[in-house]
């Protein structure tokens, strides 16, 4: 079974294993169905409209399942490949370890903000952008730039503390726990690190960027720590609602996955910590 790892701890043999499997990805052309995907469903998924993968109680699963397929590809690649997280609420600056040039490489430079260093630098030849929202083919980041901080371990305990797991309307006007950690309500936990890191991670086709596993990552450990912290709290709704995913209900685009399947992490992997 998979353990995933705080990129922090991560060997050199285990960096260039993750790196060099995310590079023959890419280069496969399976890269960027995912980029693809996620843009898909972020770009329907509104407030007022059927949604799925965001601003709707299936969030938390819809990810899920969106960083096992992705972990799932990886590993035909390599078997000994897990995606690591990245906790934002230690790593905080820059100068952290995972914006190294043996992981993902630096922030961006210039007013383009084209990232220049580590593996997906475009001079490099590996990771040239093809599902793109302009005409630049190669990746950007504004590391702080479009927002000043990251989430605090305060601000995530505050979070984690919120009961029920989500509310009517169920969109990003909802109360609960899956709304406040998504970024809509709150302190704001996932939407800002997306703004943080800025660039492709700001637009739809964020998967461009391959901070974005690290980040959901983390906020799926997240879940499984509020899950453990109100065992007498689940899923909602468990009952089928108009335009979002109830428990026993599919998600596309897998239609033979509910969140239901999705609960219990520990069937798929692990965290080397819990949070």
């Amino acid at each position: 079974m998979a353990v995933r790892k705080n990129q922090a701890t991560l060997t050199a043999q285990e960096k260039r294993d993750f790196v060099n499997a995310v590079l023959a990805l890419k280069k496969q052309g399976r890269y960027d169905a995912f980029v693809t995907t996620h843009n898909q469903f972020i770009m329907s998924d509104q407030d007022d409209t059927e949604r799925t993968g965001h601003r709707s109680p299936s969030f938390l699963p819809w990810h899920r399942k969106f960083l096992l397929e992705f972990e799932k590809a990886l590993q035909a690649v390599n078997p000994a490949v897990s995606l690591p997280y990245w906790d934002w609420t230690t790593d905080r600056t820059p100068n952290a370890s995972l914006w190294g040039p043996d992981l993902l490489g630096g922030d961006g430079t210039g007013s383009g903000g084209r990232v220049t260093t580590g593996p997906f630098a475009y001079a490099a030849g590996n990771w040239p952008l093809t599902v793109r929202p302009d005409s630049r083919p190669y990746l950007v980041r504004r590391l702080g730039g479009d927002t000043p901080n990251l989430p605090t371990r305060a601000d995530v305990d505050s979070v984690l503390a919120i009961t029920p797991y989500d509310a009517a309307p169920w969109n990003s006007d909802s109360d609960g726990f899956r709304n406040n950690l998504e970024g809509w309500r709150g302190v704001n936990l996932h939407n800002r690190v997306h703004v943080w890191v800025g660039g492709a991670m700001s637009t739809g086709m964020s998967p461009n960027d391959p901070v974005f596993w690290l980040h959901h990552c983390m906020i799926d450990r997240l879940w499984s720590a509020w899950q453990s912290r109100h065992p007498d709290q689940g899923y909602l709704p468990t009952a089928t609602t108009q335009d979002v995913v109830a428990l026993g209900d599919p998600m596309k685009p897998w239609n033979d996955t509910a969140p239901a399947a999705l609960l219990d992490h520990t069937v798929f992997y692990t965290y080397d910590s819990a949070y």
